[in-house]
């Protein structure tokens, strides 16, 4: 890539790359990754990834990107449309057309990684959970993000599925939003967050490892260090954002679940940002609060 010396020369394949793909490659090109992005309808390219058009639905267009040979897959998928068929399209058929068509070009990359979600949890009552937790969604993303997964662990194919929780962080500012409006509701049920940049920060993490001979289990749980009761969230936020209205929630039923990154943290990573406070200090530091 322009301006970074090619250290490991490594191909890296972003399948449906938005703003965590970006951030993904940022990380990755001083260390040598060249950063191609498929997208329906990619934008221009940047210094650090180059972009292909593609429907990730169509196997033979993927069979013919997939020919070319990547050292590191990287499946982060967002639906074009809410609902069941969005989701299944978005998540397992793309992930069928990427197994199929590796096998059927012959290509064997050392590493693909699967963005999942916490979603496929359906707990709701308080309770830890970990990669070891039962998996039972409550909506149909959640199913879909399931069945994915286990397509990927199925592949035959060296992989590592990582479950992300709430994202948030530049242009991912829905509570904030809140909070200014009046409109956030002080809940007690438990909400867990990652920064998009410790998402990126973890997706490197792992793929680095990997590339160090270093052991990466073919799961990770990745959220920041403290969950915590959305009304705590709210209130310190309308505190630093001087707003003193919120909506008290109605008794939604149950309080959530709570999200241990036990096993990302014995790997050595290190959050860049470990809750939710220092993440939103950045974030209103950046806007002049």
């Amino acid at each position: 890539m322009i301006g970074y010396a090619k250290v490991n020369s490594e191909k890296l394949l972003m399948v449906g790359c938005g703003d965590l793909g970006r951030r993904l490659a940022h990380r990755l090109a001083p260390k040598g990754y060249e950063a191609t992005g498929l997208r329906r309808h990619p934008p221009a390219d940047t210094e650090t990834l180059r972009y292909h058009a593609a429907d990730t639905a169509d196997p033979e267009a993927m069979k013919q990107i997939l020919a070319a040979g990547f050292d590191v897959i990287v499946v982060t998928m967002t639906p074009s449309e809410r609902g069941d068929e969005g989701y299944r399209r978005a998540y397992v058929q793309t992930c069928e057309n990427l197994a199929a068509g590796l096998k059927a070009v012959g290509k064997t990359p050392r590493l693909i990684l699967y963005v999942s979600s916490t979603g496929v949890y359906g707990q709701n009552e308080g309770e830890w959970v970990d990669e070891s937790s039962p998996t039972e969604p409550n909506r149909a993303s959640g199913e879909r993000l399931l069945e994915a997964e286990r397509v990927i662990a199925n592949s035959g194919f060296a992989h590592c599925i990582v479950r992300f929780s709430g994202i948030y962080g530049p242009g991912r500012n829905r509570l904030l939003d809140q909070v200014r409006r009046g409109r956030a509701t002080l809940s007690g049920r438990y909400t867990n967050r990652i920064h998009a940049e410790d998402c990126a920060g973890v997706m490197a993490h792992l793929i680095e490892r990997h590339r160090l001979g270093e052991s990466v289990a073919p799961l990770y749980l990745a959220s920041d260090c403290e969950p915590a009761p959305m009304a705590e969230v709210v209130n310190w936020l309308s505190m630093h954002l001087k707003v003193d209205k919120a909506r008290f929630a109605p008794d939604e039923g149950g309080q959530g679940k709570r999200c241990l990154n036990r096993r990302l943290r014995d790997t050595d990573y290190e959050f860049l940002y470990p809750d939710y406070r220092a993440g939103y200090k950045a974030l209103l530091a950046e806007e002049g609060f």
